[in-house]
This record gives structure tokens, sequence and C-alpha cells, in this order.
């Protein structure tokens, strides 16, 4: 990520329905609904860059750091109940190492998870463990089963770094365009290759997911897994019931949210990269031609110090109920956390929350009761709550 002067190199960590939104949100257009705040939950970890938890899970926050390891915190204390499982032979640093979690809807009663990580030689790797039959603080590192591989050896920048499942019960995956600046190769316009795209996976096999409807190039016209393309580094993507909305880190001068409307959402959707970044062309720098592109519902520039979005996810919890339904987003380097609603399509009612900036913004993460932090790579978690 440029998210990092720890990971980065260039994010640069992280890099449509409708006419885009632009900047300039209300300082405090929410802020007329509720006051909210960052409360510590604690800032003893090492580059921790997701927070997560089974679902309905109501004691344990699950913090992944970037080296390889996933730690257990108690859910309202923070005290560190130990180390959930480490991943060794991956490499670590800049924007590679150990980047996403996901737990299986069924958790509870299979013990499966997945992860994103980096190995020894830069590949891709999206693999199943299952936690412990005796200890459910533990997981079980030999139960690994390496389900995605995709080789990325010529740079080490822009591997995405999400998993997540969607209403579907498929397995989702963002992979960023491989690297280097502007996609020297055009990977994310090319369907037979997986940079650049989210993927969408069945998460027993590893095959193209069939639940509901079939990945939309699975038939011959391009890679199985390909579930939407033209993306330059997909940090963070989140679903909200149907609805799918990405975070894809921008190239020098514009950050974008991509939002698409489920059923299905997503599917076969071009985002635009290399073609443009958000709403400008990009190559060719004039006169590119948009048609068939999904454009971003909100895109910001590089002003005001701005370098690299962090997409986050609506509000569904229960603790403050006047921000549900909003949908809230970061700046790694501005620090800045804002939010907005879609409304039919269209972005209302945006705002800039100045209580919870922070630096160094590596994640937003989402407990099992919908409640809602931040990460940060200093080493805090930080839990959103009313002022």
């Amino acid at each position: 990520m440029r998210l990092s002067i720890l990971m980065i190199q260039s994010l640069c960590l992280v890099s449509l329905l409708t006419a885009c939104g632009s900047e300039n949100p209300t300082r405090n257009s929410a802020s007329a609904l509720t006051s909210l705040k960052l409360q510590t939950v604690t800032k003893n970890l090492s580059a921790p860059i997701l927070l997560t938890a089974p679902p309905g899970d109501a004691d344990r926050l699950f913090v992944v750091e970037q080296g390889g390891t996933i730690k257990i915190l108690e859910r309202t204390s923070g005290t560190e109940l130990g180390t959930f499982l480490t991943i060794t032979g991956i490499t670590s640093g800049g924007e590679r190492g150990l980047l996403g979690l996901a737990f299986d809807p069924q958790y509870d009663s299979n013990g499966r998870f997945y992860v994103h990580y980096t190995d020894a030689t830069g590949t891709i790797i999206i693999a199943r463990f299952l936690a412990s039959a005796t200890n459910p603080n533990v997981a079980d590192p030999a139960s690994q089963a390496i389900l995605v591989s995709i080789p990325h050896p010529t740079f080490a920048n822009h591997n995405g770094g999400m998993v997540a499942f969607g209403p579907d019960g498929c397995l989702y995956t963002g992979i960023g365009d491989g690297g280097s600046a502007g996609d020297p190769s055009n990977n994310a316009q090319h369907l037979t290759n997986r940079l650049g795209k989210l993927l969408r996976i069945d998460p027993a096999t590893g095959t193209a997911c069939t639940n509901g409807t079939l990945n939309p190039f699975v038939l011959g016209s391009g890679h199985p897994l390909v579930w939407g393309y033209g993306l330059r580094n997909p940090w963070r993507f989140s679903f909200d019931g149907d609805d799918l909305y990405i975070g894809d880190v921008g190239q020098g001068a514009r950050e974008e949210i991509n939002v698409s409307i489920g059923p299905h959402a997503g599917r076969g959707l071009n985002y635009g990269w290399r073609l443009m970044e958000g709403s400008a062309c990009f190559n060719p720098a004039t006169n590119c031609n948009t048609g068939g592109l999904t454009l971003p519902v909100l895109e910001y520039t590089h002003d005001k110090g701005a370098c690299s979005v962090i997409g986050g996810y609506v509000y569904r919890g229960q603790v403050v109920p006047a921000i549900q339904g909003t949908y809230f987003y970061a700046d790694f380097c501005a620090g800045f956390v804002r939010s907005f609603r879609l409304n039919n399509g269209s972005v209302i009612e945006k705002a800039e929350w100045p209580l919870l900036a922070a630096p160094s913004i590596s994640s937003f993460g989402q407990d099992g009761l919908g409640e809602l932090y931040l990460t940060t790579l200093s080493g805090s978690v930080f839990r959103i709550v009313p002022n």
C-alpha cells in the first residue's frame, strides 16, 4: 500500500452506477444526527491491518497483523487472549504480508476461515484453515488448504488483500493489477488473467462459485474466477446486504469508491482502470471511451495530503442507531474519516468526522455484532462509539 510508510510503497495500500460524487463533504452534516469518537481498544499490536470476528461472536475480536499473525482480543476490554494463528513462509513489508481474513458464515459448525497472504516468492495465496477442535482460541496451522495461487513476480506492490463472503455464500477476494505504476501490462483490462480483478470463488474447492448464478466469463471469454475487472488495487471492499462497496486505490490524482447494487452486485462490471483513474481519463490521457464502464459513485483528489483510500463498511450495528445505513471510508495519508449514504444510486449526506481522524489508518473493522473499528499501522485498534 501506499498505505504505508511501513506497508506501502504504494496501496500505492491499498489504489459505478451513476454519476460521480465529488469530495467536499459537509464538515458535520451527519453530526446533526450524532457525534462520534474513537475509543482505544489496544495500542500494543504490530502493524494491524484488519479486524473481524465470526458472525454473531459477541466476545472476541480477531486482528490480523501484517507480519503473519492473527491475535484474539476480548471484545469489551481489549485484553489479548492469545495468538490464533501464525502463518510462516510469507513475505511481509511494503504491501505484502498477511492481508485479509474472513470467517465462514457457518464457522460455528465447521470452523473454517480464509486468509489472503503473499508467500515467500510474492505469490498471492487464498487459503482455508480450520480452528482447533479442542480450543476455540487456536487454529490448526497444519490444516491449510490452498484454494487459489496467483503469481505476482515482477513488482511487490498492488496485491489487493481483502477476502469476504458475499450474500450468495461465495468467497470474494480483491486482487491488485500486478504493481509498478500505471499498470504497464494493462492487466486490469485483460480478462484472461486474475490481476486487477474481483474474484468469486467456491470456498470448498477454489473453483468458480456457482451459487445463484455463474461467474460472467466462466464459459470461455475470460478466466473463470473473474467476477469484476478494471481495478487498480482494491485494498478493502465490503457487502451491505446484496450491495457491494469497493475502495479502489488511485494512481497519483484520484481515489474512488465504487458501489454496485445487488442482486449479483458487480457481476461482469468494468470499473475502468487503466483507461480511467476515477472519472478522469488516464491512458489515454484524453478522449478515452467510457462506454460500458462503471464509474465511481464518489471520488476525491490528492490535495490536502490525501493518497490512498481505505474502503470501509455500511454501519449496521445497534449502538448508534442514527448512523444506520451510513458508509464510512478513510484515507491513509490524510487521516480523515468520511461517510455518505446511498439513496437510489445517488450519494447523499456526505460528512467528515474530525473526532475519528487518525494517522496511518490501515483498515476499518467490523465485529460480530456489526460495530465498527479502525486499525492503524502504528499498532492501535479503536472502536467507533458515540461521543
